[in-house]
């Protein structure tokens, strides 16, 4: 079994408590109070903020296998993912020009920026986000919620090029070969980050 591979069987008992979570199984149903989802949006968009520069952090010491999909990762994420974060956040009213890091959010964004200034443990740090999402998205798109609003932000993670980008940072994992109780731990510790992030208002 690879390291990302392994990875993710560990990591599955918190997917399966981040399905669990009122603010996921809210989306899923199409019912999630519209503030509280606004609220997690403004969040999520600072995220993206940061996790574009994790990617340009890696992307500076990245093998010449990987560079090209680091950078690629970070320009995606800043030019395609924040303005798609937009249009899904409009019809909930998110304001992020006033919106101010949550202590979820300023903790996982820490340890992630942290995280990046070891190639390999960054690499095992990013993989719960993508992972996860993707892992969300499937299972919520089984029975998809009603409210195109939500409706919009699962079919964004359950695309199957979102799985394909999870896949690729996965690989990019393995072929890293980093030490596998610092990965296990870097990933572990993002996976926690994952699940507490749902609280983020």
């Amino acid at each position: 079994m690879s390291l990302s591979a392994r990875l993710q069987e560990m990591g599955r008992p918190l997917l399966a408590a981040q399905l669990e979570h009122p603010t996921v199984a809210g989306i899923g149903a199409g019912d999630l109070d519209p503030a509280v989802f606004r609220g997690w949006l403004e969040q999520d968009y600072l995220y993206l903020l940061d996790y574009t520069r994790v990617f340009a952090r890696l992307a500076w010491q990245a093998p010449d296998g990987h560079l090209g999909d680091l950078v690629d990762l970070a320009h995606a994420t800043y030019r395609e993912e924040l303005d798609l974060h937009r249009t899904l956040s409009e019809p909930f009213g998110a304001q992020f020009d006033s919106a101010v890091k949550s202590p979820q959010c300023e903790a996982y964004t820490g340890f992630l920026l942290d995280a990046a200034a070891d190639y390999g443990r960054g690499l095992a740090a990013l993989l719960p986000c993508t992972w996860g999402y993707s892992q969300l998205g499937k299972a919520l798109a089984a029975d998809p919620p009603a409210d195109p609003r939500y409706r919009r932000w699962v079919d964004t993670y359950a695309d199957p090029g979102f799985a394909a980008l999870a896949d690729r940072c996965a690989a990019m994992l393995d072929e890293a070969a980093p030490d596998e109780a610092v990965a296990e731990e870097a990933f572990m510790t993002a996976m926690r980050h994952e699940l507490d992030f749902w609280d983020a208002r």
